[in-house]
């Protein structure tokens, strides 16, 4: 029962902080692109070693001591695929205009026109645009954030160790997507709160996909479905970092930036792997 109240814990800590991301967009002027492409380049750096380092590792193995040596194997990367398929559909089916993840200027500063009737018609028109736009992002989020609480969730009652940095990789990720969703909200609508609870809600999908997965995954666990999970899992970690993260850091940066970041992630996830062993 323990471990798995701190799995939701850390489920609920990376869905959360999509709030950070809305705060961080109420009362910074200017955010720091440099800082935000490093980190995110972080994030993917710790996502990608964790996942094809030590995650798919522990699936097959898994899966190895269930079934033997070929099928296992054959069947850790047919999940790993698995989960990047799944976690591509999902983006598919998301309009890239409302999708978080298609790189987009969250971050630029609103420039305000006359006081025309023209203009005022053009503010009015636009208000409504960003008003349909962060609501949209928001579900496109919610959504997305889905199979990614489920995912953190499995991860924290096996491994609870080893969700640790993969719960602060997803909260660094989670951080800008927060702002994608406060950003047009709030300057539609002018109210913080509004904006605040919409980006809130967002995140409040990861726990949710945590829930279903105690709900479904729990009661039918095994090694087999242990391995199958968790080579899903990497899949579904290493989808995310290369095609949200990486190109999220060049957009907001530097292209080495983001490299350097990733390289950096990369290194701190070896070392704390190795302290633990």
């Amino acid at each position: 029962m323990e471990n798995i109240l701190v799995a939701f814990g850390l489920t609920l800590i990376a869905g959360l902080s999509t709030g950070i991301g809305s705060v961080i967009a109420f009362f910074a002027k200017k955010t720091n692109k440099k800082f935000l492409s490093v980190s995110l380049g972080f994030s993917a750096g710790v996502m990608i070693f964790v996942s094809m380092i030590e995650i798919y590792q522990k699936a097959q193995d898994a899966l190895v001591a269930d079934l033997g040596d070929k099928p296992g194997a054959w069947l850790t990367a047919i999940a790993f695929f698995g989960g990047i398929f799944l976690i591509a559909i999902i983006d598919k089916l998301i309009p890239s205009a409302e999708n978080p993840h298609e790189p987009s200027n969250v971050l630029a500063d609103c420039e305000s026109c006359g006081d025309c009737e023209v203009c005022v018609k053009e503010r009015k028109k636009e208000k409504n645009k960003l008003m349909r736009m962060g609501v949209f992002t928001a579900l496109a989020i919610a959504i997305h954030n889905f199979p990614e609480g489920m995912a953190t969730f499995v991860s924290a009652l096996q491994e609870p160790e080893l969700a640790i940095p993969i719960v602060a990789a997803i909260a660094i990720h989670n951080i800008p997507e927060g702002i994608s969703v406060s950003v047009p909200i709030y300057q539609a609508t002018g109210s913080r709160k509004r904006a605040f609870l919409y980006s809130l809600l967002s995140g409040l999908a990861e726990p949710i996909g945590a829930l279903v997965g105690w709900l479904i995954l729990v009661p039918i666990m095994s090694d087999a479905v242990y391995g199958i999970i968790f080579a899903g899992v990497a899949g579904i970690m290493v989808f995310i970092s290369v095609d949200e993260l990486l190109p999220s850091a060049r957009e907001y940066g530097e292209h080495h930036l983001s490299i350097y970041g990733m390289i950096s992630g990369m290194m701190v996830m070896a070392v704390s792997l190795l302290l633990f062993m």
